[in-house]
């Protein structure tokens, strides 16, 4: 017997947050965590044609999306009641660690580039400027309500590392960033 996915509850304009609230769906709070659904769901589209070598570290990404979208998905004094993951520090320090890696085996940027080349990297790029959408929502939900210590600052890096994956993307199929010519 299968569950259905309608429960009709949404029909009103409002969602559930974990732990009961309702809000609408119009929210700041659900715009935030909506935009880091979408941004997991490109980074998905990346990894679909990545180069093998980044296909496992952007589902690596999409678990840790996952983790900073529940984590929004529950106010702050909810977090202790139901033990709700958070984005932590070390999180934030891995972004960084892979950023250098990564940024390592590149040659140095000369130029501002246009996102292309490779569908990876288009894909990445895109990833990357919704994050730069869902990090401002962040900055905005900051202002009205509590979030998590660490969830701007990581998705400040994951965007960096999006650039960087999609620059490495490019160069791992051999094919050169697009330079911007004004």
């Amino acid at each position: 017997m299968s569950t259905k996915i309608y429960t009709k509850t949404g029909d009103d304009g409002t969602t559930g947050l974990f732990g009961g609230e309702r809000v609408r769906k119009d929210s700041i709070r659900i715009e935030a965590y909506g935009t880091v659904d979408e941004l997991n769901s490109a980074v998905g589209v990346a990894a679909s044609t990545a180069p093998d070598d980044l296909r496992e570290l952007l589902k690596q990404l999409q678990v840790s999306l996952f983790v900073l979208g529940a984590d929004l998905a529950t106010p702050l004094e909810q977090k202790i009641t139901y033990k709700i993951p958070r984005v932590e520090e070390s999180d934030v320090k891995r972004l960084e660690s892979l950023i250098d890696e990564h940024t390592s085996q590149l040659a140095p940027l000369k130029n501002f580039i246009l996102p292309g080349g490779t569908q990876t990297a288009a894909s990445l790029h895109l990833a990357r400027t919704i994050c730069r959408r869902a990090e401002r929502l962040l900055v905005t939900l900051r202002d009205s309500e509590d979030i998590g210590e660490h969830d701007l600052i990581y998705l400040n890096r994951l965007s960096d590392l999006l650039f960087t994956l999609a620059r490495r993307a490019n160069q791992m199929e051999g094919v050169g960033d697009v330079e911007w010519v004004p």
